[in-house]
């Protein structure tokens, strides 16, 4: 048996930048004030790509876990190492998943409880996957991920502006009028379809998994893109590559003229492109993906019961994009933030970066905070002084940040 679940695609060697065409109707009432008072409301943390973090507790335990919010992932599951140090019961099983570096099989461990302020899930069967790169990547410990096995029982809602969720019992949810809210209706499975119109050359239209654990943009698949003629000839690639269900995967960075999801367009988009070896889109079913940095810019009531979702502009839809590339992987390891990945040809390349280089030091902020060097890398067309350990020596290097609006 076959599990479909999160892929989850962080970006390591490039974020990117946000022009609007559309500007939003006048907000008269908050995001919460609009919505029926919930069952259960509790905050989360926001990382880079619009990646959200809820803390729960496991069973008894009292210590407070970190999971990833994740609408591309078909069911729940916990991380490897966190089933060894609370000594889960662990059940071998034949049942695979798969992701955009590969499958693979699970074991599972069931009939547990987490436990959020004002709500518990029950019997709840995780499966058991190892993420000790999605922790790498992110700088914090992630625990597990919560997916369809969450939405499925519940209405929920997720309000950027003030970075907290809501649940509401599964009956008919009236949504606020006004607002410049809109309400879309995709298909849903365990994940959802949304459609989508995606223009560069031409204008195509898909279907697309609205996954609010991809922190990126959009993403297409390579035969999608080959097919549909999109891209203009003229459209420079950029080499990177993204983090996902059975590792890293290399893929292309360039720029879309033109996504437009329901009545909201946005213009100049940064595009990955993906040899999807896996078949994660069931192509021609799906192009890609959308991510979670393109619609972290609306706040959002997820109606798996009554299979729709509710989407208003939040005070984050005109931020900009992100068009840098560095070509850089870098990742938490050991304590200390790493490079790990330097594409060949790209900008960290040719300033000197080396797989292993510990980084020190970005334009005189010293810290080992990942996030905050990401942030600093998020700087298209700049210069960057990064001062780097290696091999017990300091040295430092001249990045320049690649614009990639610019050919």
């Amino acid at each position: 048996m076959k599990i479909v679940t999160a892929f989850l695609l962080i970006m390591a060697c490039c974020t990117g930048i946000l022009l609007s065409a559309q500007t939003p109707l006048p907000v008269t009432k908050t995001f919460e004030q609009s919505l029926p008072k919930p069952m259960a409301s509790f905050g989360f943390i926001q990382l880079s790509g619009g990646i959200v973090i809820l803390k729960a507790q496991l069973d008894s335990i009292p210590d407070s876990l970190n999971f990833i919010l994740d609408t591309g992932s078909g069911g729940i599951s916990l991380d490897s190492s966190t089933v060894e140090e609370f000594h889960l019961e662990r059940v071998h099983t034949d049942r695979t998943i798969r992701g955009i570096a590969g499958i693979k099989t699970v074991d599972f461990t069931y009939r547990h409880r987490l436990h959020f302020p004002g709500l518990t899930l029950d019997s709840l069967d995780f499966h058991i996957n190892n993420y000790d790169l999605l922790t790498s990547v992110y700088g914090v410990k992630i625990d597990g991920i919560i997916g369809y096995t969450f939405f499925s029982r519940y209405v929920v809602s997720v309000d950027y502006d003030n970075h907290t969720i809501g649940v509401y019992e599964p009956r008919k949810f009236k949504y606020p009028k006004g607002n410049g809210g809109y309400v879309l209706q995709p298909r849903f499975s365990t994940l959802i379809y949304q459609p989508a119109a995606i223009t560069d050359a031409r204008k195509v239209l898909s279907r697309f998994i609205f996954d609010t654990g991809a922190g990126l943009y959009f993403l297409i698949s390579e035969r999608f893109m080959k097919d549909s003629s999109l891209l203009k000839r003229k459209r420079k690639l950029y080499p990177t590559q993204a983090e996902g269900l059975g590792g890293k995967k290399e893929m292309q960075l360039t720029v879309a003229e033109k996504i437009k999801i329901g009545p909201f367009q946005f213009r100049k988009v940064p595009l990955l492109i993906f040899s999807d070896d896996y078949n994660i889109t069931s192509y021609p079913f799906l192009g890609g993906i959308l991510g979670n940095d393109l619609m972290r810019r609306f706040n959002t009531v997820f109606n798996y019961p009554e299979r729709s979702i509710y989407i208003v502009p939040n005070k984050h839809f005109q931020d900009p994009f992100d068009y840098s590339y560095t070509g850089l992987g870098i990742y938490w390891v050991n304590g200390a933030v790493t490079v790990v990945d330097v594409m060949p040809g790209s900008p960290g390349e040719k300033a000197g970066f080396m797989p292993d280089d510990i980084i020190i030091a970005m334009n005189n902020v010293f810290t080992q905070n990942i996030q905050t060097f990401k942030n600093i890398l998020q700087n298209a067309g700049s210069r960057i002084k990064v001062i780097v350990q290696r091999a017990g020596k300091l040295e430092t290097l001249d990045l320049k940040v690649v614009n990639i609006l610019r050919r």
